[in-house]
């Protein structure tokens, strides 16, 4: 059974949605893709992008009118030490390479309503 709003709304559906904006938002910003949604039993990580030679980890974050925190708000400390578990997975075994954490936020699931932050949080 898929994860519903109570206003019945497909959450996952959304979620793509929000993902698939970030994700052709930062092509559009010359950011190139490396893999999406990646996962481990650290946590999970929604983009992963090149930007140069840097490694970007992003998190995306969709929020709605009327939720309780905004769509920042919800990347709390907790949920930036499982992002940055999964990249030092990611990152296992790889050269060094400069890296950063990224967030795309959007408060609805509109192209007009991102909001990108660089270097978001630290390691």
């Amino acid at each position: 059974m898929k994860p519903r709003r109570a206003s019945g709304v497909d959450v996952g559906a959304t979620g793509r949605l929000a993902e698939d904006l970030a994700f052709t938002y930062l092509q559009g910003h010359g950011l190139v893709p490396m893999t999406r949604n990646f996962r481990c039993r650290l946590g999970e990580i929604d983009l992963i992008m090149r930007d140069g030679d840097s490694i970007v980890f992003v998190e995306v974050r969709l929020r709605t009118p009327g939720a309780h925190a905004s769509a920042a708000e919800s990347i709390d400390p907790r949920k930036q030490r499982k992002i940055v578990a999964a990249a030092r997975y990611f990152l296992a075994g790889r050269a060094e390479q400069p890296c950063r954490f990224d967030c795309v936020l959007l408060e609805r699931a509109r192209a007009d309503a991102i909001t990108w932050i660089k270097n978001a949080f630290e390691a």
